[in-house]
């Protein structure tokens, strides 16, 4: 008896199988994209990078994802490397392939993005920039398909999940998990699949030179996905304006150990914006926990640091840069 899986009916009798074959293979890191190709009326936010044109930067996702589209605003004319996992967009930060990688922390809605936080500690990296990026979600489909054609919806799980209303009121449309937004219109598109649609960003149909069927149709319009720039400890550049520090910390496990830590800064007058926890790793029931912080100047950080170091077995910084500041209202 043969070992090997059988091959799937990828038939037109079976189209779901023609998704989840490519699925079953992840893309690889692919040759670097030029961001301009990004058209520009799809970027949001600030650009703060304007002095370093033609930076690689690494992305976890395809082009024309809403990383793709943070990494733009994050420095001008990035050279966009797309990377499988995440973890290979922090790989190629630490070993030099790349600048830097533009990564989602944290949604205002689906919450933070935990296993960045474990990245972010296991390598020596920090973040220089943050931008915010207001999340569009559009039903995409190849030129030509009707709403009424469509059987089947492809994307990533929290997006899927953001749009669960229209979903809702189209029961027609059964919704399958994809591994990126971005890669679900890509997907689409190479399939010429007149019976699937995709819900992915403006920018990946106009990359993919798909049509947007209904814009906008994500449950809450205040989504806003917060991005951080990391790059190499040793080449990241303080911003002079820096009002924000994030930082991981371990403390004793014994009773008071956090309040006391957490004391420290509210003496200092530092606001903390946030706070998360994770487990150790071989250390069951033991925590490394990460803070933001709001700080009048940069120096500010180092105090906080100082602060902290007596009453934590563990302290590491990982960045001083400028808050992120919403620049655009959610539509009506």
């Amino acid at each position: 008896m043969s070992s090997e899986s059988p091959t799937p009916d990828i038939s037109e009798k079976n189209p779901v199988a023609l998704w989840y074959g490519a699925r079953k293979h992840p893309f690889q890191p692919s040759s670097p994209v030029n961001a301009p190709e990004l058209r520009p009326e799809t970027q949001t936010g600030t650009r703060t990078g304007a002095n370093d044109p033609g930076m690689k930067i690494a992305i976890q996702g395809e082009p024309g994802s809403f990383s793709h589209e943070a990494a733009m605003n994050l420095v001008a004319d990035a050279v966009i490397v797309p990377c499988a996992l995440s973890a290979d967009a922090f790989a190629a930060v630490a070993n030099g392939s790349v600048a830097a990688a533009a990564i989602p922390i944290e949604n205002s809605l689906a919450g933070s993005v935990s296993e960045h936080f474990d990245l972010l500690l296991t390598h020596d990296v920090m973040v220089e920039r943050e931008t915010l990026l207001r999340i569009r979600h559009n039903l995409i489909a190849i030129s030509g398909t009707h709403i009424g054609e469509i059987d089947r919806v492809f994307s990533h799980p929290v997006a899927l999940a953001q749009c669960r209303r229209f979903l809702a009121d189209h029961p027609r449309m059964e919704s399958y998990a994809f591994y990126d937004t971005a890669g679900s219109v890509k997907q689409l598109v190479e399939l010429r699949d007149h019976h699937a649609a995709a819900i992915a960003s403006e920018a990946a149909a106009h990359y993919y030179g798909a049509h947007i069927l209904q814009a906008d149709i994500e449950d809450n319009p205040e989504n806003y996905t917060r991005f951080f720039l990391v790059r190499r400890t040793r080449e990241v550049v303080v911003d002079p304006k820096a009002n924000k520090i994030s930082i991981a910390f371990a403390v004793e496990n014994r009773a008071g150990s956090l309040v006391a830590a957490l004391h420290e800064l509210s003496a200092m007058g530092i606001n903390l914006t946030k706070i998360e926890s994770r487990p150790v790793h071989g250390k069951p029931w033991e925590y490394i926990f990460y803070v933001d912080c709001q700080i009048h100047a940069p120096e500010d950080g180092t105090r906080a640091i100082e602060a902290l170091k007596p009453h934590c077995s563990m302290v590491k910084e990982l960045g001083r840069y400028r808050e992120a500041m919403r620049t655009g209202l959610a539509k009506a």
